[in-house]
């Protein structure tokens, strides 16, 4: 098993969702994040002042599956617009999985 947990654009959100949905993932954990990557934030203009936004928001995904080339494959082509700050995934491996309710193990729990 395998945690598949991506940074991404806000706006993309939804387009991910819907990529995920069609390549059978059934469940998935949406958190709001900010933070910054090369780009190291950006500046804006505020009634006419400057001001720099050290980090952007972001959408960290978390996902718990066994096929991660799938899952893979549906956030990259859903999340990417060629620009920079298009974000991450990063896979982890997972030991170990609980269904609370149920008492399954393994990719059952899943």
């Amino acid at each position: 098993m395998k945690l598949v947990t991506a940074i991404i654009k806000p706006f993309k959100l939804e387009e991910v969702r819907e990529a995920l949905i069609q390549s059978g993932v059934e469940g998935l954990t949406i958190t709001e994040v900010k933070g910054y990557g090369r780009q190291k934030g950006h500046t804006e203009m505020y009634r006419g002042a400057e001001y720099s936004v050290d980090t952007l928001p972001k959408i960290k995904l978390e996902i718990l599956t066994v096929d991660t080339d799938k899952v893979v494959s549906a956030i990259s082509s859903a999340a990417n617009t060629g620009k920079i700050g298009d974000g991450k995934i990063f896979i982890t491996d997972v030991e170990d999985v609980i269904r609370i309710r149920t008492g399954e193990t393994g990719s059952e729990a899943i």
